[in-house]
């Protein structure tokens, strides 16, 4: 087996041989791309517990420099989750439903679906018990998901209630057909009022939470092309519109364009933009980012269709503090 792509059940055993293009590459990086299933943080798990052995010898250091060539064997452990409280079905909010789909839009603060530690009143949880089973072709703890947002991102989200509608909507989004536009409030005004970035992005090596643009030649591919929607005294409303779908990549780019988000403890880089809010002013306690509208063709007419969220409430006072308190 080079690169599993069923889900790995806990106590399973595998092996694959590492591929000659991530020669001196940290070994941990290379795994958690070549297997996805496992994340970065279960990785290192692995390691530590002594279940991953390259070339028959137990490894216990993540930072190993791949050799080409070389056969890793790791066994899948199961790790402890934090259960939040029991889903309600009524926290979900409902901007459109019918057979083959829901859209929603999910408030900051919630995941999509469950992750190695943690798991409850994710949409994903909220959708099944609303919904009943739902289609779980990108995972058994992933039913209905399609694609992500982040958690303290809000906004228009698609569920795929039926195969064929989820296999409809994957294509669209692989084929990068679905529009998405977001709106994020960053620190600094942009010399022009338009803008496109491509710059490919990877993680952090540092920081598996962190996503990074890439060195030369290296990352996968991203580009996000923005509008300055309104300047302020040193901050703007921006919206983006993203070809690609990387993790985080509105919060990398738009911070790589001298343009980190408002609430962003993540992104927030050292030698940024300088403007110190007041104490009064409602910041958020996550990114000022919101995805306003979703377009794509609906997998049972076949026409395109569009969604639109207002802005989460936390979002709207944080924006109307800015016009009220700082317009140019």
């Amino acid at each position: 087996m080079t690169t599993p792509e069923e889900p790995l059940a806990v106590g399973s055993s595998h092996a694959l041989t590492l591929p000659e293009e991530q020669a001196g590459r940290r070994l941990d990086r290379v795994l958690a791309e070549l297997v996805p299933q496992l994340s970065r943080s279960h990785w290192k798990e692995l390691f530590a517990a002594g279940l991953v052995r390259v070339d028959g010898l137990a490894c216990e250091r993540p930072s190993t420099e791949v050799v080409p060539g070389s056969r890793v064997e790791f066994t899948v452990a199961g790790r402890a989750k934090h259960r939040a409280e029991a889903p309600d079905p009524r926290q979900l909010v409902v901007l459109h439903e019918d057979e083959a789909l829901v859209v929603i839009d999910k408030p900051p603060g919630v995941l999509a679906h469950p992750t190695d530690t943690r798991s409850g009143a994710t949409i994903s949880d909220l959708a099944a018990a609303r919904y009943g089973a739902l289609p779980t072709l990108q995972g058994e703890d992933r039913p209905g998901i399609v694609h992500r947002l982040d958690a303290g991102t809000s906004g228009v989200m698609v569920l795929a209630r039926t195969e064929s509608a989820f296999e409809h909507l994957m294509n669209q989004f692989r084929a990068r057909e679905v529009r998405k536009t977001y709106r994020a409030l960053v620190y600094g005004t942009p010399r022009f009022d338009t803008g496109w970035i491509d710059a490919p992005l990877e993680r952090d090596s540092g920081d598996s939470s962190r996503m990074v643009v890439a060195r030369p030649g290296e990352g996968r591919e991203a580009q996000t092309y923005y509008v300055v929607e309104r300047r302020f005294r040193g901050l703007s409303l921006v919206a983006a519109q993203p070809k690609t779908g990387r993790t985080h990549q509105i919060r990398v780019h738009l911070t790589h364009a001298g343009m980190p988000l408002v609430g962003d403890k993540l992104y927030r880089r050292k030698g940024g933009p300088s403007l110190r809010l007041p104490p009064s002013a409602p910041v958020p306690s996550r990114q000022c980012l919101h995805a306003a509208e979703m377009r794509f063709v609906h997998p049972l007419t076949l026409e395109p269709v569009s969604y639109a969220a207002p802005l989460a409430s936390d979002f709207a006072a944080m924006l109307a503090w800015t016009e009220r308190e700082l317009a140019p």
